[in-house]
C-alpha cells in the first residue's frame, strides 16, 4: 500500500472540492487509478459547506455557562457542544466527551485548530452524502474507479494522542467482518470484526498531521479493502452501547 500526502490552498465555503483536489493532485503529478482512495479531512468538508461557526455571534444558555465552568471551556463553545452533541457523558479539562452520531468523540466534534480566531469548525453536516457526490463527481470526470473515505482525528481510551476516524465511506465495505472464519489454529472467530475504514484513516491521518501542513487529502493506492458500489456513514460502523466493551463496562460499575 502506498500513500501520498496532497497539498491544498485553504479551502473556502462554496468551493468546488473536487476541482479542487483533481488540480492538487496534476500539481503534484499524482495519477488517478481505478481503486485507489481519495481520504478528505473532514475540516475541509466542513469549509466547502459553511459548517463554520463565529464564537462571538453564540448567545450561551444558562446550562452551556455551568458545563464552561465545570470544564474550563468558553461558554459559546460549551453553547454549540450542547446544540451538536446527541448525549454528554462528563469530560475533563478543556474537553467534553460527547455522543455524535453514534461516534464517542470530544466536543461533539467541534474545534478551533486550523480554524481563524473566534471561529470553530464543526463535524460536516453529512459526510455520508458528500462521500457519495464526490466519488461520483470523481469517476464522472476522470472515468476511473476510486472510493473516498472522509476522516477526522479521534481518541482511543487510555492511549495518548489523536488517531484517524472514518465518518463516511464511499466505494469500499468499511468493516470486514471475519466471524465464522478459521484462524491458524483451526479455530472459529466468534467476535472479531477489522475496522478497515478507521486503520486508512489513521494511515491517512499521519500524513495530514494535526497541525500546518494543508495536507488535508491523502491518496492511498493498493489499499487492501473489499471495493464495492456502497456510502456508509457513522450509523454504518458502530456498534451500540449494550455491546460495547467500554459502555457496557462502565454501565454496570
Amino acid at each position: 500500500m502506498r500513500l501520498y500526502a496532497v497539498r491544498t490552498s485553504i479551502i473556502k465555503t462554496g468551493e468546488n472540492l473536487v476541482e479542487v483536489i483533481l488540480e492538487s493532485l496534476k500539481r503534484q503529478n499524482l495519477q488517478l487509478e481505478d481503486r485507489d482512495v481519495l481520504a478528505l479531512a473532514s475540516k475541509i468538508i466542513a469549509y466547502a459547506e459553511g459548517h463554520v461557526a463565529k464564537l462571538s455571534d453564540i448567545e450561551p444558555s444558562e446550562e452551556a455557562k455551568e458545563l464552561a465552568k465545570k470544564f474550563s471551556l468558553q461558554p459559546e463553545f460549551a453553547e454549540l457542544i450542547l446544540h451538536e452533541a446527541d448525549k454528554i457523558y462528563g469530560g475533563v479539562e478543556r474537553a467534553v466527551l460527547t455522543l455524535k452520531n453514534g461516534v464517542l468523540t470530544a466536543n461533539a466534534g467541534i474545534d478551533n485548530k486550523n480554524a481563524p480566531v473566534g471561529f470553530v469548525v464543526l463535524w460536516p453536516k453529512n459526510a455520508k452524502e458528500w462521500a457519495k457526490d464526490i466519488r461520483e463527481e470523481i469517476m464522472h470526470r476522470t472515468g476511473k474507479h476510486v472510493a473516498v473515505l472522509i476522516i477526522d482525528s479521534g481518541l482511543v481510551p487510555l492511549r495518548l494522542g489523536t488517531k484517524g476516524l472514518a465518518l463516511a465511506v464511499a466505494g469500499f465495505k468499511p468493516v470486514m467482518d471475519f466471524r465464522g472464519e478459521k484462524d491458524i489454529f483451526g479455530k472459529t472467530l466468534i467476535i472479531t470484526r477489522h475496522a478497515v475504514a478507521d486503520d486508512l484513516a489513521s494511515a491517512a491521518h499521519l500524513l495530514m498531521g494535526e497541525v500546518a501542513e494543508k495536507t488535508p487529502v491523502v491518496l492511498i493506492k493498493d489499499a487492501p479493502v473489499d471495493f464495492d458500489e456502497g456510502v456508509y456513514g457513522c450509523e454504518d460502523m458502530m456498534i451500540s452501547p449494550e455491546e460495547c466493551i467500554f459502555m457496557n463496562a462502565f454501565r454496570h460499575e
